[in-house]
């Protein structure tokens, strides 16, 4: 895989369509791999959902990405698709890339009408596998985009059994990021934890489906033998007040931690003794690769592609998903031994930056628009 490969495109306009803006796995990969194009002389527009909350707007303005808005309504939208369509030829668009389901559908719909080739990419949920007309619905529009990509192995699978597709339809491209880590960490200090305090750090929205819950149960497990554990959560959503009111139940009121959502990552895992991702279920999840770019030492659920990012349990500790004893099993087991603690963090490290780069992703990218775009004019004086 060539890192050069943008700069063989270097004129060609990108469209990135995606159906939400708010800070997920999905439109934070969309602004890196955006602003990277950019910069790589290859101008892109996103088209985002008009009166959301404007998170990505923001992150793609920092990239110096052009925005577009749509409205998505209810129902089947011939109107979005040649709304879509009119605005891709008044930008001179090459080539659109959508991402998720429903801007699967209505790109490969826009796309046709343009007459200009068609990339989706999808990230993890199976949200449309549940309902046949979904399924044969996104099956339409990989069969008029030539294909899809899955961020994951094992979505690749997925995709290819629910969607009855043969495996060269079905294209493989692991997330890449670009991170920077942080010099020293505030987040102790914020939390005014003392020298004997040992923190667990976890990233991501406050869905059932990430797990919280058994990481909580894992920890009030782990209390008769550390009381000075503390668990600190980066992310929102709808749990929220569940959890406080489960921590509090354990007896860890004082140390539970949730502190929203957060810019700063880095620092935030700058903090942590151990990262864990309890999920239930998983794709490739950015907070993996950034707490494996950190060096931290790593307990992941093995869900997903984490085993295949994990090097199958060389680069981070591997438990069953939703399994509180094994997740307090794995967490004693790393604060018991800094040098197997260390050793796991580094392995991660060297791990992530050989192949879980934003560079090696947006090669990866590249090389897929190089070839839909070919004996077609991709350049642009």
């Amino acid at each position: 895989m060539s890192r050069d490969a943008p700069l063989a495109l270097s004129g060609a306009r990108i469209a990135q369509l995606i159906e939400s803006d708010g800070p997920g796995g999905a439109e934070r990969m969309l602004a890196q791999l955006a602003g990277a194009l950019q910069s790589a002389g290859c101008p892109t527009i996103a088209f985002l959902p008009a009166g959301g909350e404007g998170w990505l707007d923001q992150e793609l303005a920092a990239g110096g990405v052009g925005v577009e808005h749509f409205r998505i309504t209810r129902g089947l939208s011939p109107r979005l698709a040649r709304e879509l369509a009119a605005a891709i030829r008044r930008h001179g668009i090459d080539l659109i890339h959508s991402h998720e389901f429903t801007m699967a559908f209505y790109g490969a719909w826009a796309a046709r009408r343009a007459g200009i080739p068609h990339v989706i990419t999808m990230h993890g949920g199976r949200y449309y596998a549940g309902r046949w007309r979904r399924r044969v619905a996104l099956r339409a529009a990989v069969a008029l985009s030539g294909g899809a990509v899955a961020v994951s192995r094992r979505l690749a699978g997925q995709l290819r059994r629910d969607l009855w597709v043969s495996a060269r339809r079905v294209t493989t491209i692991a997330n890449g990021i670009r991170y920077t880590p942080a010099a020293a960490s505030t987040l102790r200090a914020e939390l005014t934890l003392s020298p004997e305090d040992r923190l667990i750090v976890a990233v991501g929205n406050l869905y059932p489906v990430k797990g919280h819950r058994y990481l909580l149960e894992a920890i009030a497990l782990l209390t008769p033998q550390r009381p000075h554990l503390h668990l600190a959560i980066a992310g929102r959503g709808e749990l929220a007040a569940a959890l406080e009111q489960r921590a509090q139940a354990l007896g860890l009121g004082a140390r539970l931690h949730l502190l929203g959502l957060r810019s700063d990552v880095a620092n935030v895992l700058a903090g942590a003794d151990i990262f864990a991702l309890p999920s239930l279920s998983e794709g490739l999840p950015l907070a993996l690769l950034e707490a494996m770019h950190a060096g931290r030492p790593i307990v992941a659920s093995n869900v997903g592609d984490i085993p295949v990012a994990l090097a199958s349990g060389a680069a981070g500790v591997l438990v069953e998903p939703g399994n509180p004893a094994r997740l307090a099993d794995a967490i004693h087991r790393l604060l018991t031994s800094d040098l197997e603690a260390q050793r796991l963090g580094k392995s991660a490290q060297a791990r992530a930056a050989a192949e879980y780069s934003l560079p090696r992703m947006v090669a990866g990218y590249a090389e897929l628009y190089a070839r839909r775009l070919a004996g077609r004019v991709a350049t642009r004086s």
